[in-house]
């Protein structure tokens, strides 16, 4: 397993709970890349890496498709579960 180099970044808020979820399923980033492509949403190496080091924007099709993939919720990723009131 490779650590990561850059330091996290801020254009994201669902990078860390991404990598979260992929680890407890027990899947490596190519697998996720791979249910992506599946449906639909066209994101390389790099781009996934970003994603997971909030170094890169992510669309709305994008976030409800890692939901989906991840089986968890969307305000999970937002990390808003615990929040509400």
């Amino acid at each position: 397993m490779r650590l990561r180099k850059q330091a996290l970044g801020n254009r994201n808020l669902i990078g860390n709970k991404v990598q979260e979820a992929r680890k407890k399923r027990g899947m490596k980033q190519k697998e996720l890349l791979a249910q992506l492509q599946v449906r639909g949403v066209d994101m390389n190496a790099s781009g996934l890496s970003k994603l997971e080091g909030q170094i890169r924007y992510v669309t709305d099709v994008e976030l409800v498709a890692l939901a989906d993939i991840l089986e968890v919720s969307v305000d999970y990723l937002l990390d808003r579960e615990a929040k509400k009131s």
